[in-house]
């Protein structure tokens, strides 16, 4: 399994990135995929996940009423809409998607194994 993640850039307090995560080797439908961040002096983070079994989505407190998870199958993507963007948004954003089968999607990094390279998400004015 193969994901990239893109879209990350420098955006000012208040301002919108939409994040993209492209699968392949896989659809995007048949696995949980995960979004995660990793800011400087903190642990890795789950934001937010799409589940394989229903389309649940779950998203980590913090960016609750902020941030959209959607999935298109279509383009075999999952995107991150991020709106109202703050500070403690900077972070490199990952995507993942997990083979271990679980009934609902988890924001636990530990329980995804397929890992993109990251994309960097600056907000400062």
């Amino acid at each position: 399994l193969e994901v990239v993640a893109s879209g990350g850039g420098l955006v000012q307090p208040g301002g919108s990135l939409r994040l993209s995560c492209a699968a392949s080797g896989f659809s995007v439908d048949r696995f949980d995929i995960g979004w995660f961040r990793l800011a400087p002096g903190k642990k890795r983070e789950g934001v937010s996940c799409v589940s394989r079994s229903d389309g649940s989505i779950f998203y980590a407190d913090s960016v609750k009423g902020r941030f959209t998870i959607s999935r298109d199958n279509a383009n075999n993507t999952v995107d991150l809409q991020m709106n109202d963007l703050q500070s403690d948004d900077t972070a490199v954003y990952y995507c993942a998607a997990t083979t271990r089968r679980f009934r609902q999607c988890v924001l636990w990094p530990s329980e995804y194994d397929n890992w993109g390279q990251g994309t960097q998400v600056t907000v400062s004015s």
